[in-house]
Parts: C-alpha cells; structure tokens; sequence
C-alpha cells in the first residue's frame, strides 16, 4: 500500500526552523534580517487573517494574511509567472537582439536626487541613438522595447532594450520591411559614443533649465564651473554598451534566470 504524500514545507516553515537556531545564520544585513522576519510570518497567525464560518453546517476556516512581500515565492511566484506569460504573449515569433546602455558610477550621486528627470534622460539618449543608428544603416524605423533595470542599492542601473532581430526596420516610403544579418546590428563603440553624447548634452540641458536638485554632499557642484568639472570627468572613460545576438527562441534569454528575464521583458 502506497504511503501518504507529505505535503512540502512552505519557506515561512522553513525559515522558522532555521530561526529557533541563530548560531547556523550567516551574517546578514539589517535589510536582509527584516526580509527574512517577514517571509517567516507570511501566512501564519502572526500576521492575522479572517475566519469563515459556514452558515449552513457550522465549520469555521481560519485563512491567514500573506505578508506582500516582494521577495516571497508564496505572494508573488503566481503573479510573476503570469505577468511574465502575457509579456511573451506580445512577442513576434522572430529573434530579438538584446542591448544594453549602462551609466557610469559617478553619475550615482546625482541620480539620488533627481531619479525621474535622470532615467528619463537615460530613455531618451538610448532610444535616440538606436533611432539614429536604424535610420542610418538602414534608412528605416527600428522598433525597440526599453526598460530600466537596476540591482543593489545603487541607482545606476542599464537599459536593456530588446530589438527584433529580423525584418528589423520598416520603410514608409517605399511600404516594406528592411531586413539584415541577425548576427550583427550595429558596432557597440561608436553606439557607445554617440549614447555618452546625447546623455551629457541632455544632463548639462537640464542643468541649464535649473531642472536638477543638489542637496547635501552634492551642493559643491551647483555652481556652472563645478557642475562642468563634473561633466568633463564623466568624458574620461569610456560608457559601456553591450549588444547580444539573438536567441533563436525571444521567449528565452540564455544566460539569464527567469527572474532576471521578467525585469527586462
């Protein structure tokens, strides 16, 4: 006779376990700590919940609050999966290169404190110097998906932008599709280049329009001399853009988990 299936741990159950003995604990982060505080409590009593009662036979059923959290598989497992799943519903069924602007440390500083004029510059720069790129090799529009992704605590974060990798532009004045090698879109270095310019004459624009804000330790750079010091150091490195080759498969990233590919999908 077949025994019992035993119903898996939850990780709320898991790391109650592992609770009970802190000695077994790596170090972890003040952040880190209130993560795993919360995922331990997530659909337990300790967060509350409702209790149903059946009107007609009396039963009562006690269903405990999920703690929310971002980084919980119980709370948001379904929900990725199914965001993910109508993403790669509007995809063509064709390979897409994947590009990817990044800005460069010494920008951090600045984009603390003016996130949304900063990363919409960064939208900006990157989708025009594609734009420029597509018109001119192929004298077509390209189409592009953009959109920002960022890890750790700092605020620099890279722009992936998925590009259809075949029959990539479309002519409106002769009505067709232009099509080229999907093993090779545009050279990354003067991509590079020509992003790092539009960037910094965007950034020193807004500058000019008294649309940054300096606070705190960036108050030194206020004033129109200090402010192009700054802009000429970010000219002595070179910016990083990377270019992939497609996939065959544009519902799939190799290299990347899925996670990492609901970020940029």
């Amino acid at each position: 006779m077949a025994s019992a299936l035993i119903p898996s741990p939850t990780l709320a159950q898991v790391l109650a376990a592992a609770w009970a003995r802190p000695d077994t604990w790596p170090s972890l982060s003040p952040a880190q700590g209130r993560v795993l505080h919360t995922l331990r409590r997530c659909r337990t009593p300790a967060l509350g919940g409702h209790q149903y009662r059946c009107t007609a036979c009396g039963r009562e059923h006690f269903v405990p609050h999920s703690c929310g959290n971002r980084h919980c598989p119980q709370c948001q497992g379904a929900a990725a999966a199914a965001w993910l799943e109508a993403q790669e519903a509007l995809l063509l069924p064709v390979p897409y290169f994947h590009l990817v602007f990044t800005l460069p440390h010494g920008l951090n500083p600045l984009i603390r404190q003016n996130r949304r004029a900063l990363y919409t510059l960064l939208f900006n720069a990157a989708s025009q110097t594609l734009l420029t790129f597509g018109q001119n090799r192929f004298d077509a529009q390209i189409g592009i998906t953009a959109i920002l992704h960022t890890w750790g605590p700092e605020p620099h974060g890279p722009l992936p932008s998925p590009l259809p990798g075949h029959r990539r532009g479309w002519q409106a004045e002769r009505e067709r599709w232009v099509s080229a090698s999907t093993r090779f879109l545009f050279p990354v270095k003067p991509l590079a280049t020509v992003f790092q310019a539009k960037y910094l004459v965007g950034l020193q624009r807004l500058f000019q329009r008294g649309e940054l804000e300096f606070h705190g330790e960036l108050e030194a750079w206020a004033t129109p001399a200090a402010f192009a010091a700054q802009v000429r150091e970010l000219t002595r490195k070179p910016w990083v853009v990377y270019a992939k080759r497609p996939s065959p498969d544009p519902t799939r990233c190799s290299g990347m988990s899925g996670a990492t590919r609901i970020a940029w999908r």
